[in-house]
């Protein structure tokens, strides 16, 4: 049997880039608001590994852990701004908007945050 080594995503795939950052800001907000804890830089970036196992892609660690610490930055710049109620919300109505099929203004803005941050880089 050959296994086949995971390819890297193009470089210029700036939208899954940017479903990544969106995803880890839900996978956040979602962990800080149910268990009090804010996921690490390096549990983002395995958590961006997996998912893109899934489809037999991957980002160097480097990159994994910049869009891990881009994400940091926008969950805590959110919940900084919410009462609990509305961050409890708004980490429901992210979780809820990964799904391709649930449409949510708020996950079109964050969407658009999550673009303007990755551009920030470049």
């Amino acid at each position: 049997m050959i296994l086949k080594k995971t390819d890297y995503l193009p470089a210029g795939d700036k939208g899954t880039r940017v479903a990544l950052i969106y995803a880890l800001v839900a996978e956040r907000l979602t962990a800080f608001y149910e268990h009090g804890q804010w996921l690490t830089v390096a549990q983002g970036a395995t958590l961006c590994a997996d998912w893109l196992a899934r489809s037999k892609r991957s980002l160097p660690m480097n990159e994994r852990q910049q869009l891990s610490g881009l994400s940091d930055q926008l969950a805590r710049q959110i919940e900084s701004s919410l009462s609990r109620q509305a961050g409890l919300f708004t980490a429901h109505e992210l979780m809820a908007s990964l799904d391709s099929n649930y449409q949510s203004d708020i996950g079109i803005s964050i969407m658009a945050e999550c673009e303007r941050l990755l551009d920030s880089l470049i």
